[in-house]
């Protein structure tokens, strides 16, 4: 009694190869979604029982095909709601209090965790990693410094470094 789920060789090839679909993302092969072609073996021995391919039938093509979509409509979403984001951070301008000395030397730096936690208490959620620092802050003054939120979406923010009170004596 043949196996339904038999994973067969392609006709016409030379070698035994095989058209799977990758339930998740392999290196040097492909990524989550794509159909590929591998050796009968391999695909037999390593990627279907490792979870990381299915084969390649036209329900699971539909299916790719599906989730693709929702992907892509939910991905058009968090893009629109990042870029409310950017709009409304960028309107925003963030003061920092340093100790420093008469020249506006600091006596520390102001880092991108530091600009991230202002960030946060005025309702923002910007990450650390998110905030783009060319160097930490050394000096007080006037700074622009880019935060991104996605590759697609980037936004820049005013940081006020100034001396504390009493500090500059």
């Amino acid at each position: 009694m043949p196996r339904k789920n038999r994973i067969k060789a392609i006709p016409g090839t030379r070698r035994r190869m095989s058209e799977l679909l990758l339930a998740e993302t392999v290196p040097n092969l492909g990524a989550q979604g794509e159909i590929v072609r591998v050796r009968a073996g391999f695909a037999r021995n390593y990627l279907v029982p490792q979870g990381l391919a299915t084969l390649a039938t036209d329900e699971n093509k539909a299916a790719v095909e599906e989730h693709k979509k929702a992907q892509a409509t939910a991905r058009k979403d968090q893009v629109k709601t990042l870029k409310e984001l950017a709009e409304a951070v960028g309107k925003y301008s963030v003061t920092l209090e340093a100790h420093a000395n008469k020249e506006g030397h600091l006596y520390g730096s102001i880092l991108a965790g530091d600009i991230s936690a202002q960030l946060k208490t005025a309702n923002f959620a910007i990450e650390p990693n998110q905030v783009r620092l060319e160097g930490p802050l050394k000096e007080t003054g006037m700074y622009t410094v880019k935060v991104q939120l996605d590759p697609e979406v980037d936004t820049e923010v005013k940081v006020w470094v100034v001396p504390k009170a009493g500090a500059a004596e």
